[in-house]
C-alpha cells in the first residue's frame, strides 16, 4: 500500500524525524490561504502515487499567494503517468546548502532489510545506480536490531563528521518506524542540511505490506483508493487477486501459480496477457459473475481464456458460473475454457452447446485463445 507525500512526511513527525512543514489543499483558493500564511516562498507539490513529479511539471515554486494559486491551477486536474491529481501540498520552500539520499528496502533476496544512502540527493536512485553505482552506499540488517556499526560508518558519508550523529538518528528512527508499521520502503530524497545547519526531510515516500495491513488500521485509513485501480479494488472486495496488465487476452485461473504460468504459457506462444485473476478455491459462481465484469470492463480485451484446475474448486461450478455470466452480461468476444479436475465432465458438460471454446490441454487452451484474440504479436516473437 502506498500513501502521499504528506501522510509520510507525517509519520517521519510521528517518530521525531524533522520534515518540510505544509499543507494539504484541493482547490487554488485554498492554496493561496496556505501561501499567505506562510508569508514567503513556497513550492507547491502535487500529490500522488508516482514518481517523477518534477519531471511532469508537478511542482513549482510560487513567491507569492496568487503566484501560488496559478500554480495550483496548472498543477490541479494534471495526469502524471496515470494518475489525475485531486490535491496538492503547499509547503514551506526550503533553503538547500546540501542534499542526501537516504531509503530502507524490503530486499527479500537477500530475506533482510537493505540501508541505502547516497550524497547525491534529489535524483532518481534508479539513474544513480546506472549512471555512479558507486555513490550508493549499501548495508543490511538481517535481523530487527539495527545495524549499529554499518549505519555509524555510512552516516559521516552524508553530510560529513559534523552531521554524523544527527544522520545516524535518523536511521535509527526511520529503521523504527519500518519496523513497527510493517513497511516495504521508507524513502527520503531529498534529506537536505540548510545553510543554519538543520537536516529536514523534503520530500518522503512510504509504502506498506499489505499482508500486516490488519495489524495497522490507522495506516490502512491513509489508504486512497481514487489513486489505486479500480478494478484491483474491487475484486479485492470480492475475494479476487487481480493486477492489471497491458495484454489484450483476458485470464480467469483458480490458484496463483496455475494463473501466474498462464500468463507466461500465453507470452511464450506470442500473446499479450492483460491480467492477472486468481477467483481462488471457492466454488462460488457468483465469483466467477464478478471476475467477468471486472475483466471485461477494461477496452481493448479481444478474447478471455478460463483455465481452472479443479481441487477444492469444482469444475461444475465454475461452469455455472460462467453461464450465469453469460446470461447476466453481453459478452461478444470469444471465451476458451479449459476445466480440469474435480468434476470437470460434469462442467464440460453444462457447457454444451454454448459459444464457448472448449480446449483439451494447456497449451491447446494457449492456442486457441491466441488465435481467437488475432493471432500471435510479431513484435514480441521478434
Amino acid at each position: 500500500m502506498k500513501i502521499h507525500e504528506y501522510q509520510g512526511k507525517e509519520l517521519f513527525r510521528r517518530y521525531g524525524i524533522r520534515a518540510q512543514d505544509g499543507e494539504v489543499a484541493e482547490t487554488p483558493e485554498a492554496v493561496a490561504r496556505i501561501a499567505e500564511s506562510f508569508g514567503r516562498t513556497v513550492v507547491v507539490k502535487a500529490q500522488v502515487h508516482a514518481g517523477g513529479r518534477g519531471k511532469a511539471g508537478g511542482v513549482k515554486l510560487a513567491k507569492s499567494p496568487e503566484e501560488a494559486a496559478q500554480k495550483a491551477s496548472a498543477i490541479l486536474g494534471m495526469n502524471i503517468k496515470g494518475s489525475r491529481v485531486r490535491k496538492v501540498l503547499v509547503a514551506d520552500a526550503v533553503d538547500i546548502a546540501r542534499e542526501v539520499y537516504l531509503a530502507i528496502i524490503l530486499d527479500r533476496s537477500a530475506r533482510g532489510i537493505l540501508f541505502m544512502a547516497s550524497a547525491e540527493g534529489g535524483m532518481e536512485i534508479e539513474e544513480l545506480a546506472v549512471t555512479a553505482p558507486e555513490k550508493i552506499h549499501r548495508f543490511h540488517a538481517l535481523s530487527r536490531e539495527f545495524p549499529e556499526a554499518e549505519a555509524s560508518r555510512v552516516a559521516p558519508l552524508l553530510f560529513g563528521p559534523e552531521q554524523a550523529a544527527t544522520v545516524l538518528d535518523i536511521m535509527r528512527k526511520l529503521f523504527r518506524m519500518f519496523i513497527e508499521l510493517d513497511c516495504s520502503l521508507v524513502e527520503i530524497n531529498p534529506l537536505v542540511l540548510t545553510p543554519g545547519g538543520e537536516i529536514i526531510a523534503v520530500d518522503g515516500k512510504v509504502n506498506f505490506d499489505d499482508n500486516a495491513l490488519f495489524r495497522h488500521p490507522d495506516v490502512e485509513a491513509l489508504r486512497d483508493l481514487a489513486e489505486e485501480n479500480a478494478n484491483e479494488v474491487e475484486a479485492k472486495a470480492r475475494g479476487l487477486s487481480y493486477v492489471e496488465l497491458e495484454g489484450d487476452i483476458g485470464c480467469m485461473v483458480n490458484g496463483a501459480g496455475l494463473a501466474m504460468a498462464t500468463m507466461d504459457m500465453i507470452k511464450l506462444f506470442g500473446g499479450r496477457p492483460a491480467n492477472f485473476l486468481d477467483v481462488g478455491g471457492s466454488s462460488n459462481p457468483d465469483k466467477v459473475v464478478h471476475a467477468f465484469r471486472i475483466i471485461l470492463s477494461r477496452p481493448g480485451i479481444k478474447a478471455v481464456l478460463i483455465n481452472i484446475f479443479g481441487g477444492i474448486t469444482r469444475c461444475d461450478d465454475i461452469a455455472q458460473g460462467i453461464l450465469e455470466a453469460f446470461q447476466r452480461m453481453s459478452i461478444d468476444i470469444p471465451v476458451v475454457v479449459r476445466l480440469t479436475g474435480t468434476n470437470a465432465a460434469e462442467g464440460l458438460a453444462l457447457l454444451e452447446g454454448s459459444s464457448l471454446i472448449p480446449a483439451a490441454t494447456f497449451a491447446d487452451a494457449v492456442k486457441k485463445v491466441i488465435e481467437a484474440a488475432g493471432g500471435p504479436n510479431v513484435e514480441d516473437e521478434a
